[in-house]
């Protein structure tokens, strides 16, 4: 049974910092891409930022040069590292694993496994 386990959210004042890690378990998600998105209330699910196999980041627009996504474990466990965040920034955050790399990193659609999320809120 595949599982991905989200952990690292929390409470923190804008411009603060969070680490969230995504570990993949019961298969080889070794070539998978893994991909971070959020979910404010009200909103839809939106794209962070995704890694493939070998590093080679992909990020929204609003996040980049904040937001570093990276891999580690022989590629079965994701981290976003957040950095200035902003009270925009505050939703539930998942992470999930799709096949192949491209333009379509950012469509939830293209994941097959999604974890249960994490709360990021950031607030004074």
């Amino acid at each position: 049974q595949v599982q991905l386990e989200e952990s690292g959210g929390g409470l923190v004042q804008p411009g603060g910092s969070l680490r969230l890690s995504c570990a993949a378990s019961g298969r080889t998600f070794m070539y998978d891409t893994m991909g971070w998105f959020r979910q404010a209330p009200g909103k839809e699910r939106e794209f962070v930022a995704a890694v493939k196999w070998s590093g080679e980041g992909d990020y929204a627009g609003s996040v980049k040069g904040r937001f570093t996504i990276s891999r580690a474990n022989a590629a079965t466990t994701s981290y976003l590292q957040m950095n200035n965040l902003k009270p925009e920034d505050t939703a539930v955050y998942y992470c999930g694993t799709r096949g192949g790399w491209g333009a379509s990193n950012n469509s939830p659609m293209q994941y097959k496994h999604w974890g249960q999320g994490t709360q990021v809120t950031v607030s004074a």
